[in-house]
């Protein structure tokens, strides 16, 4: 992967194609490779196809200090990657934290980002109660895998034990299926156990999960660490601080959301009003919501047709 310098730090990215840009943003814990069925597609259809490692993962750098992972660093360097492209417009589509990241930067600069497709997480407005994890501390939710992650060392130390094993459990346990026979990954996490643990063992991998996928996660975070992504969590509360002044503000640009139907992400407190927001009320050009059924949360990977055809449906309506 070629390497660029923007914002301060090396992003490492995917280039591809010809024709209106589009930047994909990762979601944790994954890397660039998650949109490995999206690439080719949109490059077929005559696109240009940017991918990159967000700040912390894969092959990008990943700084030392928690609060250089805030929204502000996330949105600035897909801007700063834009620029060192010269690239002056895009449409930005974000997976899982990705989403977020996308959704921000429709929010921040909708000069630089002219659409935007979240996959997995809704866009969800500031609200005025504080952030997820400030809420889930405030009501003693202390096993809540968010706040789990917020103590540096602890979750590092029982993800990193052996990647290979930690991302075939986390994979497979949010995939549809798991979440269809009752067995997806907790969002609390049991007393005297890591995440890991929590989530089931998996016996045989999924069509949509072979042995080389695996082995490219598990050889990249047994290189880098979790650090970096969990930092990602570690800035929830100064990002609700941070994003003060867009309190209240709509995303004007074109929006469109995509989703497995199974997604644990959809039944989380509050998912179902920012589902229905979104239409008209915090997206007010939005385009439609597309559920898969029977796929999960990494819905990309589990049914990439599927969700190739709803962002080229939303791409020719722009």
């Amino acid at each position: 992967m070629p390497i660029v310098t923007a914002n301060g730090i090396n992003i490492a990215y995917r280039d591809e194609g010809q024709g209106p840009a589009l930047l994909l943003c990762h979601g944790w814990p994954e890397l660039g490779h998650s949109w490995r069925h999206q690439v080719p597609a949109l490059v077929a259809a005559g696109y240009r196809v940017i991918v990159p490692d967000m700040r912390g993962f894969g092959g990008t750098d990943a700084p030392g200090a928690v609060e250089d992972y805030t929204i502000l660093h996330l949105v600035g360097d897909m801007v700063c990657l834009l620029d060192s492209l010269k690239i002056n417009r895009c449409t930005i589509v974000g997976h899982d934290w990705g989403a977020p990241v996308a959704w921000h930067a429709a929010l921040m600069r909708p000069d630089r980002f002219r659409a935007v497709a979240g996959l997995a997480v809704p866009w969800s407005p500031r609200g005025p109660h504080g952030s997820l994890v400030g809420m889930a501390r405030a009501q003693g939710l202390d096993r809540f895998y968010m706040l789990w992650f917020q103590e540096p060392g602890v979750a590092e130390a029982d993800l990193g034990r052996d990647p290979y094993e930690t991302h075939r459990r986390l994979l497979v346990g949010a995939s549809g299926a798991s979440a269809a026979m009752g067995k997806g990954w907790p969002l609390m996490i049991a007393e005297g156990k890591g995440l890991v643990e929590s989530c089931p063992s998996v016996d045989v991998l999924p069509g949509w999960l072979n042995e080389d996928d695996l082995q490219v996660y598990a050889a990249t975070y047994a290189r880098t660490g979790y650090r970096g992504g969990l930092n990602w969590y570690r800035n929830l509360d100064r990002n609700w601080a941070l994003t003060a002044p867009w309190h209240g503000a709509a995303i004007s640009v074109p929006a469109c959301f995509i989703a497995g139907q199974l997604d644990g992400v959809l039944r989380m407190p509050g998912m179902d009003k920012a589902l229905r927001a979104m239409d008209g009320v915090t997206c007010t050009d939005f385009r439609g919501t597309t559920l898969v059924p029977g796929a999960g949360h990494w819905v990309q990977q589990e049914a990439p047709a599927e969700v190739n055809s709803a962002l080229l449906a939303f791409l020719a309506g722009l």
